[in-house]
């Protein structure tokens, strides 16, 4: 990531910090296009709420946006990580009343990586929350990141940032559109002081009420998110332990890495009552923290990949040998998985069968931490072309149940797509993903996996359309036709070899596509009269 963007993002963030009371809304680094600017109809005024449909319209609009965004990260070893301690905390949520029948049908309850390395996270209209990879490398257990997740989650729970866009701009939504808007622009300015100027210079009033009300916010999301975290299993030390980093860090820290601090201010007070409620928890059995050690070695590695980063990375692998279990698996991961983007093979090997030794040789053995070594054992597989492997050192996890997981699945591709085209590992491949995406049709990166693998397949037809629903999926609804057309355009091509049903489907497909795109249009034209 580049200076620039990095300034741009952070930017951004405190820009919609102080709109919506909760966090920021990372968006779109360059200028966006008209089409994905414009906000869906939400209404003519917000007198007394947003409904919750509102909400999640406004929250994909912003989404849009954002993953469209070279800095929005779809890795799927570590989004499988944070889903693994985001879903416990829904699930949590949910049980204890928190997301009630219309939200829980309504928003997304997403969570999503940003590949930045400040200490943030986020909450967005409609249930999204983003997540920096510099906060998962700076946590030291999964408890503490936990705490973060659940904090935000009750942002959303709370409706929190419903009732800040009520309570600090009680006008037309039209016009909250345009704040919005105001901030993704302010995305282009390449100095965080400049880029709150252009949204706070009329808004000094409003952002200051805003300020003030938010502070109740940041009560409540403790206390329920709280409630949430311990629900959910997680040790209730882990909201204590991480406002204590934080407040730490606030002293220590003046170089904008921690903008969390920013839109979330530690106070003592806060400290205290995270301190106050441990009494009121019941214990939590210990777990093995190899799991996250790895996660935060991978975090560490992918939020800076320029070479002389990836070399530093690499270097770790030389750590002495009497390092705690902790630290050799998390320089043995670095260094492996730097080695790998830096296509060193044999020190990447060198690196893996260290890492596979300290999670295998544990005394608390950890399955989670050993596939996420795995993982990256295939990954590395893969790069150098040799998926036969790759698909190997996969096959026990792909066997374990009837469906497999979305990082071992994706991860099959990739390997299948270093493999022989005749391998039957890749037709499995192309008919796994074909079922994933049926089921997930808002997968980017399956949808990308698929068209890839169709296309080694010798089936253009359908690598277009996979191609345009990728597209589709990340908002690009205009290279989302274009796709589709040129998947017309070959269908019809004369004495060429098309599936009747495959041509038909991107007939139908893109008509569907077309329609959008004029009622998107039209809408435009409305919000701008």
């Amino acid at each position: 990531m580049t200076r620039s963007s990095s300034t741009r993002l952070t930017a951004s963030l405190c820009a919609l910090a102080l709109l919506a009371g909760s966090a920021g809304v990372r968006a779109q680094g360059a200028t966006p296009p008209a089409t994905q600017n414009a906000l869906p109809a939400l209404g003519d005024s917000i007198s007394d709420d947003l409904s919750v449909g509102t909400e999640r319209r406004l929250g994909d609009q912003i989404m849009r946006a954002i993953r469209q965004d070279p800095d929005y990260l779809d890795d799927p070893v570590l989004v499988e990580y944070l889903q693994s301690i985001w879903q416990p905390l829904v699930a949590a949520s949910r049980a204890q009343g928190n997301i009630d029948a219309e939200s829980d049908q309504r928003f997304a309850w997403e969570p999503f990586l940003v590949r930045d390395k400040t200490v943030n996270a986020f909450a967005l209209p409609g249930g999204y929350v983003g997540v920096h990879l510099g906060l998962i490398a700076m946590t030291a257990t999964r408890d503490e990141l936990a705490s973060v997740l659940a904090h935000e989650m009750s942002h959303v729970t709370q409706r929190h940032i419903a009732r800040g866009m009520v309570n600090s701009r009680r006008q037309s939504l039209i016009g909250l559109a345009g704040m919005i808007l105001g901030v993704i622009a302010a995305t282009r300015s390449n100095r965080v002081d400049g880029a709150n100027a252009i949204f706070t210079g009329s808004q000094a009033a409003s952002v200051q009420g805003q300020l003030n009300f938010s502070r109740d916010m940041e009560r409540e999301a403790d206390r329920v998110g709280f409630k949430v975290l311990t629900g959910a299993g997680f040790a209730p030390g882990g909201m204590a332990a991480m406002f204590e980093k934080l407040d730490q860090a606030s002293h220590l820290n003046d170089s904008g890495g921690f903008p969390y601090l920013r839109t979330h201010p530690i106070t003592t007070e806060r400290i205290g009552d995270a301190r106050q409620r441990l009494g009121t928890a019941a214990p939590v059995a210990p777990v093995s923290v190899l799991a996250h050690v790895a996660a935060q070695a991978r975090s560490r590695v992918l939020m800076d990949t320029r070479i002389d980063a990836l070399r530093r990375w690499q270097s770790q692998d030389k750590v002495a040998p009497d390092a705690s279990v902790g630290d050799r698996l998390n320089a043995a991961y670095a260094s492996a998985l730097a080695s790998t983007l830096l296509h060193d093979w044999s020190r990447a090997d060198a690196a893996l069968q260290v890492a596979l030794g300290v999670v295998r040789g544990s005394p608390r053995s950890d399955a989670v931490a050993e596939r996420e070594v795995v993982l990256l054992q295939a990954q590395s597989l893969a790069e150098r072309g040799d998926g036969v492997r790759a698909g190997q050192v996969l096959k026990p996890y792909a066997e374990a149940g009837a469906t497999p997981s979305r990082a071992v699945l994706l991860m099959q591709a990739q390997a299948a797509l270093a493999a022989p085209k005749t391998d039957p590992a890749v037709k499995r491949s192309a008919d796994d993903l074909q079922t994933w995406t049926t089921l997930h049709p808002s997968d980017a990166l399956a949808w990308q996996q698929l068209s890839r693998t169709w296309e080694q397949l010798g089936q253009q037809l359908r690598s277009l359309r996979a191609e345009a629903e990728s597209h589709y999926a990340v908002g690009d609804l205009t290279g989302a036709v274009d796709r589709l057309r040129a998947g017309q355009r070959l269908a019809r091509t004369p004495g060429g070899k098309v599936d009747f049903i495959d041509a038909s489907i991107i007939d139908a497909r893109l008509r569907e596509l077309e329609g959008q795109r004029r009622r998107q249009m039209e809408e435009e034209r409305r919000q701008e009269g």
